[in-house]
């Protein structure tokens, strides 16, 4: 299971030495990265205390992500280790009586920087990530004896709807989200061939890509990007092992290149519901995720609706 090494631990610690700690506050910490659909993000693994020092656990959460999402500090605090730890990428930040630790995240600050909460210290990297897909691993540690303690017990008070001020300017646009907000992302991979015109990677010919290709590990889970109904499962040589859900009569999404569907057909799905497994089914020249999506039966460019 991931986790910060010993080492890591004692070097944090003699580093924090150098410089000011920052009291810890009001003890609630900020989310460090933005869900995919504008909220705070869903676990994907929770904390597991160990029951020892070197004992097997999950010291820390996982949160879901992209590579190259901004990372921000989860409260004021100072840097005090910015660096690689057994070929990952760390940032830790002291709050005083308590650290977090941000991995896999190359970090845009430096030893001794003070941070507020909300400031970004770096961002996600192409890990080697422990998840099946990008995700960032939040740790919290008691700098007294490095015992590991529970992020979210920081985080639950806080809301995991991102409230609006109606009078103040847009908000930005939240990690992922390039459209309308009517779909939500199938996975939490970087898009790595967008919709329109292009040179087919497998053939060299010059094609029309009619979705989205997101790179995701072999294996991750496809969620559904909203409610609606399974209407058709198959094979095809192109798309491979694929799933088309009807949303209402105009709208329709697929997704492509499965290893595994995990659902029938006549099955009713809610947004979020995993429909089957990243895979390279198909025309595809390593595990992705093709999503398709059809209004009016004519294709559409799926990020303008996510």
């Amino acid at each position: 299971m991931p986790r910060i090494l010993p080492a890591a631990s004692v070097l944090a610690v003699a580093l924090a030495a150098t410089v000011s700690p920052v009291a810890a506050g009001d003890g609630s910490w900020d989310w460090p990265v933005e869900g995919l659909s504008g909220e705070s993000p869903a676990l994907v693994e929770e904390f597991d205390a160990p029951d020892s020092e070197y004992g097997p656990g999950h010291r820390g959460i996982d949160l879901p992500t992209l590579v190259g999402a901004p990372v921000t500090a989860v409260g004021a605090g100072v840097v005090s280790f910015a660096g690689r730890v057994a070929g990952i990428d760390v940032v830790t930040v002291d709050h005083g009586a308590e650290r977090s630790t941000y991995q896999p995240v190359a970090a845009a600050v430096s030893v001794g920087d003070q941070v507020d909460a909300g400031e970004v210290i770096g961002t996600v990297v192409l890990g080697p990530f422990h998840c099946a897909s990008p995700c960032l691993h939040l740790g919290r540690v008691m700098q007294a004896d490095d015992q590991y303690l529970d992020p979210l017990d920081r985080l639950a008070g806080r809301s995991r709807i991102r409230l609006i001020d109606p009078e103040g300017p847009p908000p930005v646009p939240p990690i992922g989200s390039a459209g309308s907000g009517i779909l939500q992302r199938p996975t939490a991979g970087p898009v790595t061939s967008p919709f329109g015109a292009r040179a087919h990677p497998t053939t060299g010919e010059e094609s029309f890509h009619d979705g989205v290709d997101f790179g995701a590990a072999c294996g991750a889970p496809v969620r559904t990007g909203g409610p609606g109904t399974v209407v058709s499962i198959g094979r095809s040589g192109a798309l491979g092992l694929h799933v088309v859900i009807r949303h209402d009569d105009n709208l329709e999404t697929s997704y492509g290149h499965l290893s595994e569907a995990l659902v029938d057909i006549g099955d009713t799905v809610d947004a979020a519901t995993v429909v089957g497994k990243v895979g390279s089914t198909g025309l595809s020249t390593g595990c992705h995720l093709h999503f398709g999506v059809r209004q009016a039966g004519e294709p559409v460019d799926p990020l303008t609706l996510v």
